[in-house]
C-alpha cells in the first residue's frame, strides 16, 4: 500500500510614494542697531557697495554708537575735502594762463593732497564697515545650533509618515479596512505568512477592501462582479503577478501583452490545445505518468512510511510538461536541469521577497534559472522548425505550433523566432509544475479521505478500460469518463489552485459607481468566494462531484461563477491540457495502486 502525506498547496499571491522636498531657511533677524543701519545704507559710493547688516541678535550699543559717530564725522570730512578740492580745480582751471608755473605746481600739490584725505576718508569707511560686518557674522553663526541636522531630519520623517497616511486614507477613501496603515511596512506580516482565514476575514470586509504593503496601495475585490470586472477590464487593469515577474519572466513574454496585440498573439496559440493536439499530448502524458507511479511503488516497498507529495508530484508534471511541450528535443539532462531549477523561479513569484536582482537573492537565483532554461528551449524551438521543414511528423507542442502557422488557412502571424517560442513555452511551464501540481496534490487528498468517490472512479475506469489497466489511454477513452471529469471539476472548486490574481491599475478604474481605483494600484479578484457561493453551490464546502453530472444543476447553470481558470481575454489557454493532465494521473492511479492520507498538522481535510 502506498502511503503518502499531502501537503496543503497554499498560493500565495502577488501582493510596491512620493516624497516632498523640504528647504531649511533661517529666520531673519533685524535686532541691529537702527542708527547702524541708516548711515551704513548711505556712507558708500556708489550706491551698490552700501553695507547690509542680518540677522544679528545682540550687538553692543555702545560700539554702535560710536561706530555710527565716526561714520558720520567720516562723511563729514569727505565732504569738505570734496568741495575744496572742487574748489581749488575750478580756480586753478581759471587762472591757469595768468600764474607763473610754482603757483600752479602748489595749487596742483593743494588738490593732489585734498584727493589723499577724501581717499583716507574712504578707507577709514570701509574697514569700519568691514569689523561692522565681521562682527554680524559671528553673531550670526553663533545662533545656528549645533544639533540643526537632527531637527531637520526628525522634522523631514514625521513629514514622510503624515504624507503616507494622508495617501493612504485618501485613495482608502470609503473602503473598508484600517483607519490607519502601519508606517512604511503596512500589512507586510499578514503577507508573510498568509492564511486562509486572514483573507476571508480580509473578504468578509466587504466587497471591496483596501490594505497597504510597503506603500503599495490593495484594493481587493471579494465578489464574482468584482472579479470579473477587474478581468474583463484590459482598458484599466493589467495581469502584474508580483513585483519581480517581468524580471524573471522577461517583460516582452506574452503573458504581460494587452489590447489588440496579446489578442493577435494568443489567437495564435490557440492551435496548440486543439481536439488534435490534445490527441497527441495525451499518450505522452499517459506514459511518464505510468513511469512515475510505478517508481512511487516501488520505493513504497521499500520504505512503507508516508511520504510528502509535493515535490514528488511536481517532479512529475515538470517532465511530462517537458516532453508534451519540447518532445526529444532537448537531452534528458536538460530536463532534469530545467526541473531542478525551476523551482527557483517558483519561489521568486512568491508574494513577498526582496526585489532587487542581487547576487544571493531569489530573484537574482531566479533570472539565472531563466537564462539557464532558456538555452534549451530555443535550441528545442530551433530543432523543431529543423524537423518539420525536413517533413517529419510531428511529436510535441513545438511541432503543432509550426504545422499551424504553415497551413494555408491560418491567417495570423506566421513567423515567430526561436526565442519567442522558448519564451511561451518558459510561461506555459510555470503553470504546469504550479498551479496544476496543486490541483494534482489535492486531487490526491479528495480521493484519498472520500474511499466512495475513489471507488465510483474505479468502477468508471474498469468499464471505459474493459478491466485491463495497462490499456493506453487515448483521448476518445476520455470522452468516455464524466465522472472523473466532473470529480476534477469539483475538486478544483472546493481547493483552487489559484485563489487570486493580482492586477495593476493602468489608470483610474471606476470599479464602483462610488469608487475609483487609483491608478498604478494593485487591485486583486478572489475567486474563492465565487466557487463558495452556496446559492450556486449548495454545501459549498462539501466535495461532491454529482453536482456537476446534472445538466439542469445550479453549478452548470452558472458558469459565470466557475473562476478556477480565470475570465477574459487572460483566461488560461490551457484549461483543458491541464484538466485532462489532472484527471488522467488520477485514473491511472486508481487503476494501480492505493493510497492513503496520512494527517499532519499542516493537513486541511477536507469534507
Amino acid at each position: 500500500m502506498f502511503h503518502t502525506v499531502l501537503a496543503s498547496a497554499s498560493r500565495r499571491t502577488a501582493f510596491t510614494s512620493s516624497t516632498r522636498a523640504f528647504h531649511y531657511s533661517p529666520v531673519a533677524n533685524k535686532s541691529v542697531v537702527d542708527k547702524v543701519k541708516e548711515v551704513a545704507d548711505n556712507v558708500c559710493s556708489p550706491p551698490t557697495q552700501r553695507l547690509t547688516l542680518l540677522k544679528v541678535r545682540q550687538v553692543n550699543k555702545t560700539v554702535g554708537k560710536s561706530l555710527a559717530g565716526a561714520i558720520e564725522k567720516g562723511e563729514q570730512a569727505t565732504d569738505a575735502a570734496k568741495s575744496a578740492a572742487a574748489g581749488a580745480k575750478e580756480s586753478a582751471k581759471g587762472t591757469a594762463d595768468y600764474v607763473d608755473k610754482k603757483t600752479g605746481q602748489g595749487l596742483a600739490e593743494g588738490i593732489e593732497k585734498g584727493e589723499k584725505v577724501t581717499e583716507k576718508t574712504r578707507q577709514t569707511i570701509g574697514s569700519a564697515s568691514k569689523e561692522t560686518g565681521e562682527t554680524v557674522e559671528g553673531a550670526k553663526q553663533s545662533l545656528i545650533p549645533s544639533g540643526n541636522w537632527f531637527y531637520t531630519t526628525a522634522a523631514i520623517v514625521i513629514s514622510l509618515l503624515v504624507l503616507e497616511q494622508t495617501v493612504y486614507r485618501y485613495k482608502k477613501r470609503h473602503l473598508p479596512g484600517s483607519r490607519w496603515t502601519i508606517p512604511l511596512i503596512g500589512k507586510f506580516a499578514d503577507s508573510v505568512n498568509p492564511t486562509m482565514e486572514g483573507y476571508q476575514r480580509q473578504w468578509a470586509s466587504g466587497a471591496l477592501s483596501a490594505i497597504s504593503v510597503f506603500n503599495i496601495f490593495i484594493v481587493m475585490a471579494s465578489t464574482k462582479d468584482f472579479a470579473r470586472k477587474i478581468l474583463n477590464s484590459p482598458t484599466y487593469a493589467e495581469p502584474c503577478l508580483v513585483h519581480s515577474a517581468k524580471q524573471i519572466l522577461l517583460p516582452d513574454n506574452w503573458v504581460f501583452l494587452t489590447g489588440r496585440e496579446h489578442v493577435d498573439y494568443r489567437r495564435g496559440l490557440n492551435a496548440l490545445f486543439t481536439r488534435k493536439a490534445l490527441g497527441l499530448y495525451v499518450g505522452i502524458q499517459d506514459a511518464i505518468a505510468r513511469k512515475h507511479l510505478t517508481r512511487w511503488l516501488a520505493e513504497s516497498a521499500k520504505d512503507p512510511s508516508a511520504k510528502p507529495i509535493m515535490m514528488t508530484a511536481r517532479d512529475m508534471n515538470m517532465e511530462t510538461s517537458l516532453a508534451v511541450f519540447c518532445g526529444s528535443y532537448i537531452p534528458e539532462r536538460a530536463a532534469v536541469e530545467i526541473s531542478e531549477k525551476y523551482w527557483d523561479i517558483t519561489l521568486a513569484l512568491e508574494l513577498v521577497n526582496f526585489p532587487l536582482a542581487i547576487p544571493g537573492t531569489k530573484v537574482y537565483r531566479a533570472i539565472q534559472a531563466r537564462k539557464a532554461a532558456m538555452q534549451w528551449l530555443e535550441l528545442a524551438a530551433k530543432r523543431s522548425k529543423e524537423s518539420i521543414a525536413a517533413g517529419n511528423p510531428s511529436e510535441c507542442m513545438l511541432d503543432e505550433w509550426l504545422l499551424a502557422l504553415n497551413d494555408p488557412a491560418y491567417k495570423g502571424r506566421k513567423e515567430f523566432s526561436d526565442r519567442e517560442m522558448a519564451m511561451v513555452v518558459f510561461s506555459f511551464l510555470f503553470a504546469s509544475q504550479d498551479a496544476m501540481s496543486s490541483g494534482l496534490i489535492y486531487g490526491f487528498q479528495h480521493l484519498a479521505d472520500h474511499p466512495d468517490i475513489l471507488k465510483k472512479i474505479r468502477e468508471e475506469q474498469e468499464r471505459v478500460r474493459g478491466g485491463d489497466p495497462d490499456r493506453p489511454m487515448t483521448l476518445e477513452m476520455m470522452d468516455q469518463m464524466p465522472y472523473l471529469r466532473a470529480m476534477v471539476r469539483e475538486t478544483l472548486r472546493v481547493k483552487p489552485p489559484v485563489t487570486m490574481v493580482p492586477y495593476k491599475t493602468t489608470k483610474a478604474f471606476p470599479i464602483a459607481d462610488d469608487y475609483t481605483v487609483p491608478s498604478g494600484s494593485m487591485v486583486i479578484p478572489s475567486f474563492y468566494n465565487s466557487l463558495h457561493d452556496p446559492s450556486v453551490y449548495p454545501d459549498p464546502d462539501s466535495f461532491t462531484p454529482e453536482r456537476w453530472l446534472d445538466s439542469e444543476s445550479s453549478a452548470n447553470k452558472n458558469p459565470s461563477n466557475y473562476l478556477v481558470f480565470g475570465s477574459g481575454p487572460h483566461k488560461c489557454i490551457g484549461l483543458e491540457y491541464a484538466m485532462m493532465n489532472i484527471g488522467l494521473v488520477l485514473a491511472d492511479a486508481a487503476m494501480l495502486m492505493e493510497w492513503d492520507h496520512a494527517l499532519t498538522d499542516k493537513s486541511d481535510k477536507v469534507q
